[in-house]
């Protein structure tokens, strides 16, 4: 399995396997916590697993949570997304850097996103399986949505949305949610 440090954003990870293909598909691992630690970050520190399965256009993000944030590792496992994180941590050399991603289940790649990180996506195929590797139990209590269409971000959406939910379709922007953070 092949590491890649993401300039864009310090601490991420892109974690690429190498599939064994042949005739009836392919077989590739995923997850080894052997090559996770060996980037400096606990394998047992992820709690839970979580799917979501989206359709072309759909938009989910940009989310993160406040606190403790949220580590997770991010693969899409059939179809193709397009990935984005925002590094929204006040003491990385990377703040407010953006990193894009187009992730696949032809490549099965995997991103580690750090706690205090934006992240969301949209689905570039007819079906797109997002899968997550998440470090601490999910509570809403602790959600943030920042507004995927912030000017200030700029994010290079490629299709036209389609898809969002009320809660990402109504999320401030970015600059609302830090003088909220400030205040």
């Amino acid at each position: 399995m092949k590491v890649t440090e993401v300039a864009e954003v310090a601490g991420a990870f892109l974690f690429e396997p190498t599939p064994h293909a042949d005739e009836r598909g392919f077989f590739c691992r995923t997850f080894d916590a052997d090559v996770i630690r060996s980037v400096g970050l606990d394998p047992d520190a992820f709690v839970q697993d979580s799917l979501s399965r989206s359709v072309r256009g759909v938009l989910r993000g940009l989310h993160l949570r406040s606190g403790a944030g949220e580590a997770k590792l991010v693969r899409c496992s059939y179809g193709k997304v397009f990935d984005v994180v925002v590094d929204l941590r006040p003491h990385s050399p990377t703040y407010l850097g953006r990193g894009f991603f187009e992730l696949s289940g032809e490549t099965q790649t995997t991103l580690y996103i750090p706690a205090g990180c934006a992240h969301g996506f949209q689905a570039l195929t007819d079906t797109a399986d997002t899968s997550y590797r998440i470090d601490r139990p999910h509570d809403p209590a602790e959600d943030v949505t920042i507004a995927y269409d912030d000017p200030d971000l700029a994010i290079p959406w490629p299709l036209p949305v389609t898809s969002v939910s009320r809660r990402d379709r109504e999320a401030p922007g970015l600059a609302e949610i830090l003088r909220h953070e400030r205040g």
